[in-house]
Order: structure tokens, then sequence, then C-alpha cells
């Protein structure tokens, strides 16, 4: 009877946490897609702003140099933030947060906590933290002393240590995360955050280098950054929408939409599973050794199957949209991208389906808290000493880039997986805002330049322990379903699904896309140009 008890409190639990998002309502059913949802908010400070995401409405706040002079405002009361941890983020988030406030002479104090003895403190005093000036600290007494306190170690750290982060928080401090991973955590285990806490989210839609880089090299034309989700889940004291504004505005986001943290975990942890990191590792991989079956040198497979993805396709998506790759063709070329979306939409589709599925039942957050469990026994190796990447090394050195293919086979290939994971979120309810930013934006404007840059590891290893731990395990499985299922179907000559083409051409998505274009970042990242951020390559 007990273990009855039991099994029926654990089922309750795991179908509230783990439920369809149902956190937003209807506002408007003009579009026929099921994503139409309630995204809107006020804010005294900053001014916002309404748009329209294929026929639905959401409301924003475009950020800009010139709103730094609000932060200060908005942070009223606030006077130590703490950044904790040193990976992906953390360095990036300080370094924006803290030049922001110098700008506009604010005496807030951005403070780095590191646990006693961590390696990261010289990479911390290196950019200009010190214990002398009070910038940088041990972990506790900066979680203490921290009026926020920006958790952003490692999901996994957070999964083990939130109740000594907990108690150690002044009782009117506000918890500001980057990734709902830890909500999802505790809704895995029946758990809440304590309920007088403020709980807020800003969530960069990139890596954290890539936050640091364009914040950098778009201060000549009025700042830049990488467009960022926030999510009040908490908010007692009725300030939390303010300062999580006022924290993005002071990253450079060039605009910043709303979602839950619910919402943006599912999201998050999906995407860069998919089409972010590990479905365009595979894609790439399976594609490199197709090439070379069709007769192409190792080198012209690597250009037609990588390059061609990161040097022009996705500089198309980023300016113009996911459609206009396919408008660039004609004849042939656009009957072989007919051929090759047809055949690879639904393998894709299918594993992108299992991978939210995974997300949301909570079992890939298991998966990531178990990894880091077994981490110092298994580290994470490195994953560019393959012959694709090593072939790609003598691709980069000798790269012309005003001459990259688009390789209509390639292109069908990879946005028939954009797709696919644009269509999964649609289906579980996400808004068109965080949709296009998970499947499109951080793809061509955060992730894909690093690729292109240095190869794969050099993308992948400077995302999240989170990211980098889920790309590892998915993009075999993309690599293995698109060989096994999508080019047999092509080379079997099964014909091409013209309604699936129709669905395609005629997708709600594409005006979203076209939307968020307008709003991209002002300058396109660089990764020749100098930068203060920390990068890292695994030896």
């Amino acid at each position: 009877m007990k273990l009855s008890v039991a099994i029926g409190a654990l089922v309750a639990v795991s179908a509230t946490a783990f439920a369809p998002n149902v956190a937003f309502a209807p506002r408007s059913l003009t579009s026929t897609s099921q994503s139409s949802l309630k995204m809107a908010f006020e804010s005294k400070i900053f001014t916002t702003e309404e748009v329209t995401f294929a026929g639905t409405k959401e409301t924003i706040v475009r950020g800009g140099r010139e709103l730094f002079p609000l932060v200060p405002k908005a942070l009223e009361g606030i006077k130590n933030i703490g950044v904790i941890g040193w990976g992906s983020q953390a360095p990036a988030q300080a370094q924006n947060f803290a030049d922001t406030l110098a700008e506009v002479g604010s005496d807030i104090k951005v403070t780095i906590g590191l646990r006693s003895g961590s390696s990261s403190m010289d990479e911390a005093r290196a950019q200009g933290f010190s214990e002398e000036e009070g910038t940088l600290g041990e972990m506790y007494d900066v979680i203490r002393q921290s009026d926020l306190v920006m958790l952003l170690i490692s999901d996994a750290a957070q999964a083990k240590l939130y109740k000594e982060v907990f108690a150690a928080m002044k009782p009117t401090a506000i918890l500001g995360l980057s990734h709902g991973f830890l909500l999802g955590h505790l809704d895995s285990i029946g758990e809440t955050f304590p309920e007088n806490m403020d709980v807020i989210a800003v969530c960069p839609k990139g890596m954290g280098p890539s936050v640091r880089r364009l914040y950098e090299q778009g201060k000549e034309v009025g700042g830049s950054g990488i467009n960022a989700s926030f999510g009040v889940h908490q908010n007692p004291t009725g300030r939390a929408t303010e300062v999580a504004l006022a924290w993005g505005v002071a990253l450079g986001s060039p605009f910043m939409f709303e979602t839950t943290l619910r919402s943006e975990y599912k999201s998050d942890i999906y995407g860069e599973r998919g089409i972010l990191l590990g479905a365009v590792h595979g894609i790439v991989e399976t594609l490199y050794r197709r090439y070379q079956r069709q007769g192409m040198t190792k080198e012209q497979a690597f250009i037609e199957s990588s390059e061609s993805i990161t040097g022009n396709i996705v500089k198309i998506i980023s300016t113009e949209g996911i459609k206009a790759v396919y408008e660039k063709l004609e004849g042939d070329d656009k009957k072989t991208f007919q051929a090759a979306y047809s055949a690879s939409y639904l393998p894709a589709k299918e594993v992108l389906q299992e991978i939210y599925d995974e997300v949301a039942s909570g079992n890939e957050i298991r998966t990531v808290i178990m990894h880091g469990d077994r981490i110092g026994k298994y580290p994470v190796g490195k994953i560019d000493g393959t012959d694709t990447w090593k072939v790609g090394e003598k691709v980069r050195a000798e790269r012309d880039e005003d001459n990259i293919p688009l390789n209509p086979f390639t292109a069908g290939v990879y946005i028939a997986t954009m797709m696919a994971q644009i269509d999964v979120l649609l289906e579980a309810g996400h808004p068109y805002s965080e949709v296009v930013n998970e499947s499109v934006i951080e793809a061509v404007d955060s992730l894909c330049p690093y690729m292109h840059y240095q190869g794969i590891a050099f993308m992948v290893d400077n995302c999240s322990f989170t990211a980098k731990t889920g790309s590892r395990k998915w993009a075999p499985r993309f690599d293995y379903i698109l060989d096994q299922l999508a080019y047999t179907a092509v080379d079997n000559g099964k014909p091409v699904d013209m309604d699936l083409i129709a669905d395609f051409e005629n997708h709600t998505v594409h005006q979203a896309v076209e939307e968020c274009c307008k709003l991209r970042p002002a300058v396109d990242i660089s990764l020749f140009a100098a930068t203060s951020t920390k990068e890292i390559v695994i030896q």
C-alpha cells in the first residue's frame, strides 16, 4: 500500500512538472500554428514594443547602448552583483555587466565568486577582477554579500549545490539564472525554489564567448550582443521584471523576449542537441562520407558539406531567412534540394521528437547530472581528430571565402533538419520568438561562425557542459539515421513528397524568421578580431 501511494505521488509530480507548456494563454488566433501564445509584459523603465511573428503578437524590449543609463535605475536597491562561476557564460556576462555599469558611472559592483583554490581564479584576475578591489572572492562569501546572485556554474554543479546556495543567500536577494535547467531538476525531484525568493533568468541565445565578442565588436555602432530570452519565475518583491530587463540590456542584447524557465530549459536543452550543435555535427560527418562515395576528393567533400553550411547557407539565413536559400536555387539544383529535403525531414524529426521527449520527461537532465558525476573518471575528450576535421584544417588554410558553394543537397538536408526542429517546438506550444532563436538565430549568428573559424570542437566546446554533453550524445544518431534512411531513399529513387515541399514553402515560420532578421545583432561576429573573452580549445 505504501509503495502504491509513493508511486502515485511520483507520477503526480512528474505529470505536473513535465506537462506541455500551459503558462501562456492564447492572444491571437490568426496563425495556423499551434504557437499562438500570449507573450506580453510591462516595464516602467524600458520601452516595450509589440512585434508580430507569423500572426502572433509578442512584446519585446529592444536593446542598445543608449539604454545603458537606465540600467542602474532598474537595479535600484542592488549594490552588489555576484557572478558565480567561470565557465562559458560567466566570464562574458560578468565583463559585459561590469563594463556597462562603469560606462554610466554606476557604483554597483560586479564580483566573481569561485571555489577556494579554483584554477579559474587566475583567469578572472587576468580580466581585471581582484580580491584587493573586492571583485573576486570565495563562492559562498560572494553569495552572502550579493543582492543579485547570477548562478552561472555548470548545470550539473547547480543540481548538486543548490541547497547550499539558497542557504547562503540574503533573504532579500534575487536568484538569477541563465538557463532553466535547475528548475527542470527541481521539477524532477518534486522540489521548488524558496517561495520568498525572486527567481529570474536571462538566457543569451549563444555561447558565452559570442556574447562578449559581439558586445566588444558592436561598441562603435550603438552596442551589440546576442539576443536573450528572459523569464520571471517568482516575483514576491514585484521588481523581478525590471531587474531581468536591466541584466539583458547590460549584456548588450539587441532584443529581449519573454519566456518561462520551464519553456526555456525544454527548448534550450533540446535545441543544442539538435540543429544548433549535435545535428549539424552529424550532418557534416555523414555528408562528408557520402560525397566521397560519389567520387569527390576529401577536400571537395568537406567544402560541399561543412563549408557550404557555415560559409554560405547560414549566412543567407542570417540576413534573408531560411526560404531565401531555397529561392536562390534554380532548375536541377532546386530539384536536388527538394529530394534531399523530402527524404531527410521525417528521419530527422524522428530523432528530434525523441530528444524533446527525453528533455521534457527529465531523462536528459538526469543524463547531464550523471555525466557530471563521472567526469573525473571520464573527462571530456577531443572531438575534431577524425579525418573530416583534419581535412577541414587544410581547407580552412586555403579557403576562398568569396567562392564557397551553395550545395543544394547539403542545403536540403540541413534545412529539413532545421524545419523539423522548428515543427517539434511549435507542436509543443513554444512561442515563435523562442522557436526562431533556439532553432535559427543561435545557429547562424553565434554557433556556426565558430565552426567556420576553427572546426566542430571549437564550436561545441565553447558551449556549456550541458550542451557539449548532449552534442556528443546525439550527433551520432543524426549521422546514422540520415545515412540509413534519408540517403537510401534518395538513392533508391523514392519520389519527392511535394506536399512536404509545399508545407515548407508556405510555412508560417518564414515570416517570423524574417522579422527576427530585422532584430539581429548590428554587426556580424568576427573570430579574427582581438577579444578579452575566454575561449576553449581541448588538447
